[in-house]
C-alpha cells in the first residue's frame, strides 16, 4: 500500500508498505530517520516516542497504514517545529503540512558547534540545549523519546510541577540514569520559557 502523510511538517509518501509495517519501522528505514530508537518494540520503553497529530506515541505500536493524512514529528524535527511554533503559533503548534523541516534537511541534520568549541550546538530546540546543558543526555538512546514527551508537556503546560513532568516522561525508561538530571532538564527548559514569555 501507499501511505500519505505529513513528517516534520512536510508531506511525504511511502510506497509498498505492507500491512503490518510499523511506523517506525518507516521512519527509520524507508524516510533515513533513525533518531527515533528501536528498543523494546512493545511499547514499553518510550525510545521510539514521536507527536502524532501532536500528541506523544511509542511508532512501534502505530502501523504505518494510520498515519495516512496525519502529521508526525520526529525528534529531527523538533528544533524546526519548537522554532516555528514558537514564532507563528504560540502554545498551540502547526497546522498539518503547513509547516516544517524537509525530509531531507532531517536525514542530514546534526548539531554542530556554532564557533568550534565542544559542548556548543546549534540548531537545537529549547528543551535539546536544556538537556545538553543539564547534563541529561548520557548513552543517547532514550533521549529521542524524552525530549519528543518533554517537549509536548512545555507545549501543553508552560510551570509543570515535578509530579507534570514525571507523568509526562513515565513512559519512557532510561538505563543509565537516576533520572534526576532529566527531570532537571525538563525544569531548565520550563525556566527558559517562562523567562522568554
Amino acid at each position: 500500500m501507499r501511505v500519505n502523510f505529513t513528517v516534520n511538517g512536510r508531506q511525504q509518501e511511502a510506497d509498498d508498505v505492507w500491512e503490518g509495517e510499523s511506523l517506525l519501522y518507516v521512519l527509520r528505514e524507508r524516510m533515513g530517520l533513525p533518531g527515533s530508537k528501536n528498543a523494546c518494540e512493545q511499547g514499553e520503553c518510550g525510545s521510539c516516542t514521536v507527536r502524532l497529530d501532536g500528541v506523544p506515541v511509542c511508532s512501534c505500536l502505530v502501523a504505518a497504514g494510520q498515519v495516512e493524512g496525519r502529521e508526525v514529528v520526529t525528534v529531527e524535527g523538533l528544533a524546526d517545529y519548537a522554532r516555528h511554533r514558537d514564532d507563528a503559533h504560540p502554545g498551540v503548534g502547526c497546522a498539518s503540512g503547513a509547516c516544517g523541516t524537509t525530509l531531507d534537511a532531517a536525514q542530514r541534520w546534526q548539531a554542530r558547534p556554532t564557533d568550534g568549541r565542544a559542548g556548543e550546538a546549534a540548531e537545537l530546540s529549547p528543551v535539546q540545549q536544556a538537556f545538553i546543558d543539564a547534563g541529561a543526555v548520557q548513552c543517547g538512546f532514550c533521549t529521542p523519546g524524552l525530549l519528543v514527551a518533554a517537549d509536548e508537556l512545555l507545549e501543553q503546560n508552560a510551570s509543570p510541577s515535578d509530579a507534570d513532568i514525571r507523568e509526562a516522561l513515565s513512559g519512557n525508561l532510561c538505563r543509565c540514569t537516576g533520572y534526576e538530571k532529566i527531570l532537571d532538564a525538563v525544569r531548565l527548559a520550563a525556566a527558559r520559557q517562562e523567562e522568554t514569555a
